[in-house]
């Protein structure tokens, strides 16, 4: 066995190999902090020529093992004494620790002393030192306590015991006070009474947090001048160093001060998260007790201020504004991801790195942080602005409601993912006018406000000329503030968009603002920010900056009505989209330009950690998490619950009737046929095994009956209806979580207690043996055949003891006995979950009262409630996402491996033959929802396999598993990763690329290494064209790709929403234009790489697109058919022959399933879309619930687009069910009458283009139903406007 084991990567997560280029010296001392090492600078200079020669590095730039090797060969070779103070300990750098110890254990009179590098003891690590621990202990107490004079002790102390040097007496290390307060005037300690002599009376009070080793190292440009910036703001701010945020005494201590000087703000620049459980939280929701934390409001420091994150990058500012990133990786985990899970609110990089001076003695660039001044009064403005919502009345604040419209279509304002947006917009006016803000009437309901909204200029362009507009900017003040912004970007704008008269959105010389005023507040609509026909552009386009009117809408905000916040309401608009650095933006950033430093607060769906986290970090939002929708099983209906009864009949009379039994088949075959569900059955289309068919159709009955839809739309501030409570509560409970009695799936549980040996979750058409328990017999009184007629009694069952046990007062004792597991889960489930759900409906919208009074709001984590993430619970929180190092996670791998494994399976199953070649789409959302389900499937394609550093779950390496082990070919993987993935995961892309990079030199017998072959052969290729060896090895092994860097999308939403393309190549062509950029671990990563994208996706055998819960479906978001459809298309395009396309479903973690994309959306259609009790949910919606149909018909025109799986039957069905039955379009015409229209627009597009090949009498009804509407709008005006 020892033959096959895996061949480690070898990989090391850094941006490139650093010479140090110094010679030899006696002594060598490696960290991490700069601080220390200006400290030890000077103290070395302090000593003079008669201490031994010392050289001192940091480590991080050592990190890559070739860059290690150099330095110890040139420089470690000749030392006697090397000191380490190793940040992260040795798990964080294991290539370092190991040769360090070998490079002792090589000369006996050679010294390592190994410290770690921050305030938490670590023995293991001073025990790997040759000096005794107690005087290793010293060493690192030395470091911790800091500053030049304890470095000059250090020196002095090796050098007496361990150097044979004398140069006088040591002192012990000296201990410094964890926390001072900092005065910059004398660039020193201070103490409150000082402070307080020169404070300014009546000034807002806010605390400056910075490191107290930058004092110590006289690196203090940075607090100085965010000092200035904030006293310019007229704040007075009192700046404390401290050790760390970690330390007991240095939180007491920053309490004691805000509780003396009534400090309603905290500025903070130190790194990491104080949160306790971040560390440990796993996206699957695991590593926690069942207990949810007691008191969520607590903040870290009393009074609840808000705390604001000022970010000290660890770039040069010149490499800053070169870098559509915006920061190092090591940043981002640092001072963006981890501060979030404390709710800090991320700002911008406000200091950066800078020589300060070269110490030729230790042959050492010192480096200290400079103040970015423009940054920096940005964040002190945004403080300023906080404070004022604290001081300021409610009756005198503005506030501003921004509701998205994208499409731009009258039938499309309000987008709000699982959200009644214009209902939740009208709950958030309520709660403000309680509270005291300026609102005169408001709105009845939801779709009165729609239709105050609509009773003005929107971002329909036909009907501009013939609205009203109640607020509009001259063109002249819009000018004068235009032509402050950097000249560079007038021109983009001007060039791309002509002079702000030729604006659609001008008027008499006046700019429009869309959107009405209720007293003083304003509810705005989100503006288009771009309006094109040009077929070449994308709806993302870096170069696409905003047009005229988009800009001139938040100028008019900010600048002259004036705004104290914004809200932008429901997943989600366009402005923190628009163009600029991923993260730490620029003044020449489109958001920053834009928003500028308002106070921002976006309610967000909890389900979407990713999409948060861009508002988040680009836009210095304050995510106010919402629950996902009411959810439901789909049951049967219709044709499909006949079909239920006709099968249970026809197994009846089996071998009892054999006439009645040929009739009952009969009929059910025709049933089957005039409905499609013949087409849809997945293996038995072509089978003429009646009893194979029979088979396959209870399968088929069984998973649509099962299927989770969502039941309505979630109203901020309110529980699902009552109706609806029940079936919600079983869908958060369903799946396991755990081993404890409460963690298990409620199912599982019952099962249990009923003596029923089998998953529930896993039952299917397999004959039932089991017993029949009668409480279950009673739930239905269908036959009782299979595991699947199981399972619905338990689904029937488990609904109905919620609503009587959790919702309702029946005692819990009376189940204890005979269901003991039951009732403990019930238990869990009334005196917590449902306690939990009721509080954070309450938090929804009292968090976001709070934020809008300058008060801290609460973290939470983020994730799918219903796969298990139960501690997303309570909503109302700033949600946080997961750590970016640590993906894929433990339990991700787990997932993907069988995922993995499902494909393959699937694959030989359908061709007789494995895949070689998978094209997969990676979404930075869903990778923060699960821990990198995704990744780690595409790894274990490639049959590579992650390792984590001991103790902690963040990814050190990988390893590459040998193929006789996979019993397989490896999958070559193409990953097309959404712009979003690309900036938050930048580590995982570099991880990725390493282990093709391994995978293809990697040397086995047999022909299994597809990906090795793959790159030979075209490296080859690419040589023969002229390209030299290294730039061809990179070329041909590209397998990342994604969209230019700072730029998002797929390309294909705006040419299918503007009808802007003659045939599916024109979509094949947006699709590669728009993704042909490569990504990896080489320098220049982001590269244009047309012909090698081409190269890739023509060959690809199938492919794939994961989906990782059901509180939504394929048919619910245009990013499914961009991603998934536009890479089949592409391919089809290049290739002349479709790919095979698979649907994974990773809702059930334990138990992934792949089908194809036409299995899937048959399931989606039959469960969802044509299904009643959906229907009829969205109807008690109004105008969201006919949006919510308009959307779902574009989804699945854009689906048949990019892949000619709608078949003929479907279109019809569908038309039927939403647009021509009778109930349904007067609903549309009374709520929407916009979204009907679009809706039969649609359909008729599908005609026209040859799509829907035989629409035959539907086509004509819905001719009819637009030419009428039509004569309607000419007789009564514009459409948009329902009859009241």
């Amino acid at each position: 066995m020892h033959l096959f084991a895996a061949k480690p990567g070898g990989f090391v997560d850094d941006e490139g190999i650093i010479d140090l280029q110094q010679s030899p010296a006696e002594v060598v001392i490696l960290s991490a902090a700069d601080s220390n090492l200006s400290a030890l600078a000077q103290a070395v200079d302090r000593l003079g020529e008669a201490y031994p020669s010392v050289r001192l590095a940091n480590w991080m730039n050592l990190v890559k093992p070739a860059a290690y090797d150099l330095y110890e060969d040139r420089v470690l070779e000749k030392a006697q004494l090397v000191i380490v103070s190793l940040l992260g300990g040795k798990a964080y750098w294991q290539y370092g620790h190991e040769r360090l110890l070998a490079w002792a254990a090589a000369k006996p009179e050679r010294q390592l002393i190994m410290v770690p590098g921050c305030d938490a003891p670590d023995d293991a690590l001073l025990e790997d030192s040759t000096i005794p621990f107690d005087d290793a202990y010293r060493v690192w107490r030395y470091l911790r306590e800091g500053g030049a004079d304890n470095a000059e002790q250090l020196l002095r102390f090796v050098a007496n015991e361990y150097m044979d040097k004398q140069l006088g007496d040591w002192q012990e290390p000296k201990i410094i006070p964890p926390a001072v307060i900092y005065a910059s005037q004398e660039q020193q300690a201070s103490s409150l009474s000082e402070w307080r002599d020169r404070q300014v009376p009546g000034r807002p009070v806010c605390l400056l947090l910075f490191y107290r080793s930058h004092l110590q190292g006289a690196n203090t440009a940075v607090p100085d001048g965010l000092l200035a910036a904030l006293k310019d703001q007229g704040l007075e701010p009192l700046a404390v160093a401290v050790a760390s945020l970690k330390e007991g005494p240095c939180i007491d201590f920053i309490n004691h001060l805000i509780e003396q000087t009534g400090t309603m703000l905290v500025i903070n620049t130190t790194s990491f998260a104080v949160n306790r459980n971040a560390d440990q939280v796993d996206a699957q929701g695991e590593e926690r007790g069942e207990e949810l934390p007691a008191d969520l409001q607590n903040s870290l420091f009393v009074g609840r201020p808000v705390v604001l994150q000022a970010i000290l990058a660890s770039s040069t500012s010149e490499d800053w504004q070169d870098m559509a990133a915006g920061l190092h990786s090591r940043d981002v985990a640092m001072q963006v991801v981890l501060p979030e899970m404390d709710g800090r609110i991320i700002t911008r990089a406000v200091g950066f790195k800078a020589e300060a001076h070269y110490n030729p003695r230790c042959q050492l660039a010192v480096t200290h942080h400079v103040i970015h001044p423009e940054r920096a009064a940005f964040v002190a403005e945004l403080a300023r602005r906080i404070c004022s919502l604290r001081l300021t009345p409610n009756g005198q604040k503005r506030v501003a409601l921004i509701m998205a419209n994208y499409p731009n279509r009258d039938g499309r304002i309000g987008n709000g993912v699982g959200l009644d947006t214009p209902a939740s917009t009208l709950q958030i006016l309520n709660a403000l006018k309680s509270a005291g803000y300026p609102l005169s009437e408001l709105p009845e309901n939801g779709d009165e406000l729609i239709r105050q909204l609509q009773g003005a200029v929107t971002n329909d362009h036909a009907s501009l000329d013939q609205r009203a507009c109640w607020q509009s900017i001259s063109v002249d003040d819009y000018l004068a503030w235009f032509q402050t912004l950097p000249s560079e970007l007038q021109e983009t704008v001007w060039t791309r968009w002509g002079a702000p008269h030729e604006d659609p959105k001008c008027r008499q010389g006046r700019l429009m603002i869309a959107g009405i005023r209720l007293g003083e507040t304003f509810v705005g609509i989100q503006p288009e920010r771009d309006f094109i026909d040009d077929l070449t552009q994308s709806y993302h386009d870096m170069e696409l900056a905003p047009p005229h009117s988009y800009l001139a809408f938040y100028f008019w905000l900010r600048a002259h009505y004036q705004v104290d916040a914004v809200i932008h309401v429901g997943k989600h608009g366009n402005l923190e989209w628009l163009p600029g650095k991923s993260i730490a933006l620029s003044a020449d950033c489109w958001p920053d330009i834009a928003l500028g430093p308002l106070p921002h607060f976006y309610p967000f769906i909890v389900n979407d950690p990713g999409e948060g986290a861009q508002a988040k970090r680009r836009s210095q939002a304050v995510i106010i998490d919402h629950l996902m929708p009411p959810l439901a099983r789909a049951e049967l209906y219709g044709p499909m619950a006949e079909l239920e009864a006709l099968t249970d009949e026809y197994y009846q009379a089996l071998d009892m009737d054999p006439r009645r039994e040929a009739l009952i088949r009969s009929q059910i075959l025709a049933h089957l046929r005039d409905t499609g569900i013949d087409q849809e059955l997945a293996h038995a289309v072509d089978s003429t095994d009646d009893a194979e068919i029979l088979n396959e159709l209870d399968t088929f009955l069984c998973d649509i009956k099962e299927s989770q839809i969502r039941h309505g739309l979630h109203i901020l501030g309110t529980l699902p209806p009552e109706e609806k409570r029940a079936g919600t509560l079983v869908a958060l409970l369903r799946l396991p979580r755990g081993e404890t009695v409460a963690s298990r799936g409620l199912l599982h549980n019952l099962a249990s207690d009923l003596g029923l040996d089998f998953d529930p979750l896993a039952a299917g058409n397999e004959p039932w043996q089991g017993p029949e328990p009668a409480i279950l017999t009673r739930q239905l009184d269908t036959p009782w055949r299979t595991g699947a007629d199981a399972r619905e009694r338990l689904e029937l069952l488990a609904e109905r003891w919620v609503a009587d046990y959790v919702l309702a007062d029946c005692c819990l004792d009376d189940l204890t006995q005979d269901y003991p597991d039951t009732a403990a889960q019930l238990r869990y489930a009334r005196d917590q979950l449902w306690v939990t759900m009721q509080r954070g409906v309450k938090m929804e919208i009292q968090s976001l009262l709070d934020g809008l009074e300058g008060i801290f709001v609460p973290a939470g984590p983020s994730g799918a409630p219903s796969r298990g993430r139960l501690d997303t619970l309570p909503t109302g929180r700033n949600f946080f996402s997961v750590d970016n190092r640590s993906i894929p996670s433990p339990a991700a791998w787990t997932l993907g491996e069988k995922s993995a494994q499902a494909f393959v399976e699937r694959y030989l199953q359908d061709h007789g033959d494995y895949p070689r070649r998978l094209g997969l789409s990676i979404w930075g959302t869903a990778t923060m929802r699960t821990g990198g389900d995704d990744i780690a499937q595409a790894l274990a394609l490639m049959g590579v396999r992650p390792i984590w550093s001991l103790g902690s779950q963040r990814v050190s390496d990988f390893e590459v598993i040998p193929s006789m082990l996979l019993n397989r070919p490896r999958v070559d993987v193409t990953l097309r990763v959404s712009g979003f993935f690309r900036d938050a995961f930048p580590n995982v892309i570099r991880l990725f690329d390493a282990a093709v990079q391994a995978v293809a030199s990697y040397e086995e017998p047999g022909n299994s290494n597809t990906i090795r072959e793959a790159v030979l052969s075209r490296q080859q290729e690419l040589e023969e064209q002229g390209l030299s060896p290294e730039m061809a090895a990179q070329e041909a092994s590209y397998r990342i790709f994604g969209s230019k860097p700072g730029e998002y999308g797929a390309g294909l939403n705006r040419l299918i929403e503007n009808r802007s393309w003659d045939s599916a190549d024109d979509l094949a062509e947006a699709y590669m234009e728009t993704g042909a950029y490569a990504y990896g671990q080489f320098k220049a990563s982001g590269t244009a790489a047309r012909a090698a994208f081409e190269q890739q996706l023509q060959g690809l055998d199938a492919v794939m697109q994961n989906q990782d819960n059901r509180e939504h479906d394929i048919l619910d978001s245009n990013s499914y058919y961009a991603f998934q459809g536009g890479m089949a298309n592409a391919t089809r395009s290049l290739s002349g022959k479709a790919p095979e396309i698979y649907h994974a479903d990773h809702a059930n973690p334990a138990m992934p399933k792949v089908r194809t994309l036409k299995e899937e959306l048959a399931k989606v259609i039959r469960s969802r879309v044509l299904n009643p009790k959906w229907i009829n949910a969205m109807r008690e919606h109004g105008y969201k619930g006919a949006f919510e149909m308009a959307a779902t018909m574009d989804y699945l025109f854009a689906y048949d687009a990019t892949t000619d799986l709608i078949a003929d039957y479907q279109y019809a069905q569908v038309s039927d069910a939403l647009v021509l039955d009778a109930a349904n379009q007067q609903f549309l015409r009374e709520h929407n009458p916009a979204a009907l229209e679009e809706m039969a627009e649609r359909l008729l597009e599908a005609a026209q283009r040859g799509m829907w090949q035989a629409p035959g009498e539907h086509g004509q009804a819905l001719q009819d139903l637009l030419l009428e509407m039509d004569e309607a709008k000419e007789t009564n005006g514009h459409a948009a406007q329902p009859a009241h």
